[in-house]
């Protein structure tokens, strides 16, 4: 088949054990990004079959409509950058496995970096040495400090036992079933919405981005925090509800936040409001981006390829375009 990888932004892919699984595909990988749906229609006017970088690219109707060679979009998890309807109007296969609870240190490591930094504020003191004026102020340890948790999923769990190591307090918030099997299990559940976000010295979101939780953290939430607090986003920048990080950090409450995650990616304006506010520490969405992580996602995403071109497609998500032909 012909296949086509977008928004390898380093080329990382090809070096990775995993790729030897397209070894019987013409494969072509894209290391830049392209929005406009007509210049990258016309790019991948001959993809048989397109390999989605999680969501770096949206692939509405406006696309899938010009692509009448394209017979499979193969990727991992959930998919609310793709228009699965226009997919299915234009006979085209989505396949996705989902690993709700597949093993990743990644995300759950990358965000105890950023609460680490935000801790000892790392960003400022890096930026003194490098000036020549030595120390920025000081830092604050973890240990004995309340890290907050919000979603009691496998990245929140994980990130307990880090801050556990530190010698931190966990407390959790979460949907009322989540706070439920938090308790069964043991843990230490904030007695309101309220006390969870005004009593955590930092506070890490860690909830999947769906209708019911899009800005679920609002902008009372966030200013109920204390100025000396750290928030914490590296699921989706979706779950924070539209300028509620601004107004925060306008009033100072929380004092500092952490971002992985932005309303539009890549951003690439050193002006923007987020980016370059000085109570920022941002990130440019590298949660997932290390080699063993990847390795293991794309994996999967070839296996769906092999597994469609031998006729035995898995992981599908509108089974309804299969039927048994390829196309």
């Amino acid at each position: 088949m012909r296949v086509h990888i977008l928004d390898d932004y380093f080329d990382t892919l090809r070096q990775l054990p995993s790729f030897g699984r397209l070894a019987d595909h013409d494969v072509t990988i894209w290391t830049d990004h392209v929005t406009d749906p007509a210049a990258l229609a016309e790019r991948l006017r001959d993809a048989e079959a397109l390999v989605l970088f999680r969501e770096r690219t949206e692939v509405g109707a406006d696309l899938a409509d010009r692509l009448p060679n394209l017979r499979l979009v193969s990727q991992r998890s959930v998919y609310p950058h793709v228009d699965v309807e226009a997919l299915t109007r234009n006979g085209v296969l989505l396949c996705s496995n989902l690993q709700l609870d597949a093993p990743s240190s990644a995300a759950a490591e990358h965000t105890f970096a950023l609460i680490l930094a935000a801790a000892r504020d790392l960003p400022r003191q890096v930026a003194s040495a490098r000036a020549g004026t030595w120390q920025a102020g000081v830092g604050k340890s973890l240990n004995g400090r309340t890290l907050g948790l919000y979603g009691y999923g496998r990245i929140g769990r994980q990130l307990a036992g880090y801050g556990r190591a530190f010698g931190m307090r966990i407390v959790w918030w979460s949907s009322e079933a989540g706070r439920a099997r938090a308790a069964a299990d043991g843990e230490k559940v904030a007695k309101s919405r309220e006390a969870f976000f005004a009593e955590s010295d930092f506070v890490s979101v860690h909830v999947r981005l769906k209708e019911a939780t899009r800005g679920i953290i609002t902008s009372d939430d966030l200013q109920a925090m204390r100025p000396d607090a750290t928030f914490v986003n590296t699921s989706r920048a979706g779950l924070v509800a539209p300028g509620a990080l601004l107004a925060a950090l306008e009033v100072g409450r929380p004092g500092t936040i952490a971002l992985d995650v932005f309303d539009s990616e890549p951003v690439t304006d050193p002006n923007d409001p987020i980016v370059s506010h000085p109570r920022v520490i941002p990130t440019p969405h590298i949660g997932f981006v290390t080699e063993d992580e990847l390795d293991l996602q794309f994996a999967g995403i070839y296996d769906q390829i092999n597994a469609f071109a031998v006729g035995k497609p898995i992981n599908m998500i509108n089974p309804e375009v299969w039927d048994g032909s390829g196309r």
